[in-house]
């Protein structure tokens, strides 16, 4: 797998670009200043009015962030692009564009596809689909188990020799204790490090439930989810992470209970880490009393206690990264009766917006806290941080996220970049919206517009 993906042909580009009249807060703090980007990519300048000429950019493109932060691209670890075989819900070329309308530089996608990302043959498929069409830095998460069924061990090495440094059965947990056990032993024993994350549940708790189990659940009528499904397997994999000293990564967190016993883990100095999602800290589960399957999704949307610790934990570090869980769907299937729809939401477009509106704004993270959750924070636990997530700093790769923290929008569903349309906020009024989203230094977004 390549550190990073060149500029594909159609995208603008020129002898440079110069970002003007922003405030920056990346891992190093806060300042305001230009940045100036060489036409190979490199940060060559940051300082307040730089000189284009004296850098050599005559010919530069100058974009304007007056207003706006300039940060490192953001960086998602938990992203559904379904190609291949699901098409016709979202593409490579698709998801990629959504995310860098959302600010991201780089994207991990899962290996649940059709076929499964199981082999060093699909990874490369999908990579090179990445490097064809990506509007962003496509890397690759590898299954866990053959065909994610939780019975055969994937030949992760193989996978590991392409670039792949997560793993996971996404979608299902791995529900074999011993083979779990061995997953990990046999991770940690690889020649490169890799990650395993783990979808947390089990499934004898959970089998036949469609949303949380609780006062909603009783009052609609609909087989629940307990948190017990969730926080169980939790409990187990920072007990394997424990005896087998592998990196185990928990996907998004939806419990009280899973956040404390993270919380946990993390003072006994295990090697643990764990997400969240936006629909997590935004949503309880008192949507779904419309019934509307745009709410159903996996793990649940869970109580109004839940929600809070979740935001506790993003707030105290519990928590290290936020991931979309981006999960399109078409209409036709999407729009099934409750019980019969499939779990998922989109994401990519709305998180940084929905971080800024529910999490900055009210005071319960920084804007700095905000992007460490969002960009260096997962490109560490993806294994790119060599390359994303860098410092905004001479000699850095210019990866570069510039939003306006301010403006206000709508998110409407049939405006979204995404083949599918399945996002519970439509209608919603949130603050924060991308300017310009460049990778490699070449502009993919410009001016709030994907360059193609």
């Amino acid at each position: 797998m390549p550190d990073v993906q060149t500029p594909r042909k159609g995208i603008v580009s020129g002898s440079g670009v110069i970002i003007r009249g922003g405030r920056i807060i990346d891992r190093v703090g806060e300042r305001v200043a230009d940045v100036a980007i060489s036409a190979d990519g490199v940060i060559v300048g940051v300082d307040s009015a730089l000189d284009a000429g004296v850098l050599g950019l005559d010919d530069a493109i100058e974009l304007d962030a007056t207003g706006c932060i300039i940060s490192s691209g953001l960086v998602d670890i938990h992203t559904h692009l379904r190609e291949p075989g699901r098409e016709e819900a979202e593409t490579v070329e698709t998801g990629s564009r959504a995310a860098a309308l959302g600010g991201y530089t780089a994207v991990v996608a899962m290996p649940n596809t059709e076929p499964t990302i199981d082999s060093a043959a699909v990874v490369q498929q999908v990579l090179d689909a990445g490097v064809a069409a990506g509007l962003c830095d496509v890397r690759v998460a590898g299954a866990i188990t053959v065909d994610r069924s939780g019975t055969t061990l994937a030949p992760m090495a193989e996978m590991a020799a392409l670039g792949v440094r997560m793993f996971t059965d996404d979608g299902c947990g791995v529900q074999d204790d011993r083979l779990m056990r061995r997953a990990l032993e046999y991770s940690a024993g690889l020649s490169v490090p890799v990650t395993l994350a783990q979808h947390c549940e089990v499934e004898a708790l959970s089998e036949g439930g469609h949303m949380h189990e609780g006062e909603w659940s009783s009052r609609l009528g609909l087989p629940g989810i307990p948190a017990e499904a969730e926080e169980l397997m939790v409990f187990r994999d920072i007990a394997l992470a424990r005896l087998t000293g592998a990196r185990v990564h928990l996907q998004h967190l939806s419990t009280a209970g899973s956040v404390e016993l993270v919380r946990q883990a993390k003072a006994k100095g295990l090697p643990v880490t764990a997400e969240a999602t936006p629909h997590h800290f935004t949503l309880t589960h008192a949507e779904v009393a419309s019934y509307d399957p745009v709410f159903k999704v996996n793990p649940p949307l869970r109580a109004a206690e839940d929600v809070a610790a979740v935001k506790a934990g993003l707030a105290d570090g519990t928590i290290d990264a936020i991931a979309t869980d981006h999960a399109p769907h078409t209409a036709e299937v999407k729009e099934a009766p409750f019980d019969h729809a499939p779990c998922g939401m989109l994401g990519l477009e709305t998180a940084l917006a929905l971080g800024i509106s529910e999490l900055v704004d009210p005071g319960v993270i920084t804007m700095q806290q905000l992007l460490a959750l969002m960009s260096w924070q997962p490109a560490v636990i993806a294994g790119i941080e060599s390359v994303h997530g860098r410092a905004v700093a001479v000699g850095e790769p210019a990866h570069l996220v510039v939003f306006d923290p301010t403006q206000e929008w709508i998110v409407d569903p049939a405006k979204l970049a995404s083949r599918s349309h399945n996002t519970p906020y439509a209608g919603r009024s949130v603050r924060g919206r991308v300017r310009h989203t460049l990778l490699c230094g070449v502009p993919m977004v410009m001016n709030g517009e994907a360059q193609r």
